[in-house]
């Protein structure tokens, strides 16, 4: 099991099926993966901040990959 596999278990079902009940549940679901998310692009983003123009080759390789996962989305960074 992979990490992607790990969160999408412990968030639950986020695509709606149009029945009210059901919705409501992955309505609150969809609100956590969000939270997540918002979560995980301020950490790279700080990474990508931080260190994308670093002297030291291990941190600005870092950086970089960071950085290009922000442009990749068009979040300007």
């Amino acid at each position: 099991m992979d990490i992607y596999e790990v969160v999408t278990r412990l968030v639950g079902p986020i695509k709606p099926v149009g029945e009210t009940h059901a919705d409501e549940i992955r309505y609150e679901n969809t609100i956590e993966l969000l939270r997540l998310m918002t979560k995980l692009h301020g950490l790279i983003d700080e990474v990508a901040t931080d260190n994308k123009d670093r002297q030291e080759y291990s941190m600005k390789r870092i950086g970089e990959a960071c950085n290009q996962y922000l442009d990749n989305l068009g979040i300007p960074n």
